[in-house]
């Protein structure tokens, strides 16, 4: 099972040094936080664009994901959110990445914000597959469980979109692992992980140290499956540094995934 890291974890740090970080830990993949403030964002020119992906060359580290912040169910008008995502996906074909995550951030109408997804992704699903990216929507916000999530993406059966299981939104949704992977797994690209204390605590623990099913999590995962570390600084200032917490966390997914 390869392992990545989301650079959420390291906000602002140059490229050059996360994929250090990376090579040095053992890890073969990076999800790439597309913000304004970060490396990696839709700003670059074509020449910037060209420099990240030679640097990932390099490293022979994989740019894993695009990890935008496009609602795909929000309410409004398209033509901003699909102009938004047609960006996104031009950005992870110049770098070489084959995903590009969103979330649904669908309103209070659960059922519109499903019809409102499925009709934007299947403006951009075949221009996906042109590129060579798949679109992932996260189990997260207004679609958190596999089960909603699933609903959402059966509006566009297209093998440019898919699902990236977030598993501290489907555990706080109250789904088990066997279920959300019943749901998610026809759609599945990969899992990202991190750990909790409990869901009124979701300052980011080292994995294994708090309350997520972690391992029965990664039990039901077919090989081989990426898995990815998302560790939310930004948002918890008091959480323990994530460079230091590389090592420890390659090497706790490593005996899980060895059992």
């Amino acid at each position: 099972m390869p392992l990545a890291f989301s650079t959420l974890g390291l906000p602002g740090h140059p490229l050059d040094a996360v994929l250090a970080l990376a090579a040095e830990h053992g890890y073969q993949g990076l999800e790439l936080r597309a913000a304004p403030s970060e490396p990696v964002h839709t700003g670059l020119t074509s020449a910037e664009r060209r420099a990240a992906a030679r640097r990932f060359t390099a490293a022979a580290i994989t740019p894993l994901t695009v990890a935008s912040y496009i609602g795909i169910a929000e309410p409004g008008p398209d033509a901003p959110v699909l102009a938004d995502l047609r960006a996104h996906l031009h950005l992870a074909a110049n770098l070489g990445a084959p995903y590009v995550r969103v979330f649904p951030r669908g309103g209070s109408d659960a059922l519109e914000g499903t019809r409102t997804a499925g009709r934007r992704l299947l403006q951009l699903a075949d221009s996906a597959a042109d590129l060579g990216v798949t679109i992932l929507v996260e189990t997260h916000d207004s679609h958190r469980s596999g089960a909603a999530l699933a609903a959402l993406l059966a509006t566009t059966p297209h093998p440019s979109v898919g699902a990236l299981w977030d598993v501290l939104h489907t555990w706080l949704s109250g789904e088990t692992p066997a279920e959300t992977y019943h749901h998610l797994a026809p759609r599945l690209a990969y899992i990202q992980v991190k750990d909790v204390a409990s869901p009124t605590d979701l300052t980011p623990l080292p994995l294994g140290a708090g309350a997520l099913p972690l391992p029965t999590c990664l039990a039901q995962l077919p090989t081989p499956t990426w898995i990815s570390w998302e560790y939310e600084a930004p948002w918890h200032p008091t959480a323990a540094p994530f460079a230091h917490q590389l090592a420890a966390g390659h090497a706790y997914l490593t005996d899980l995934l060895s059992r």
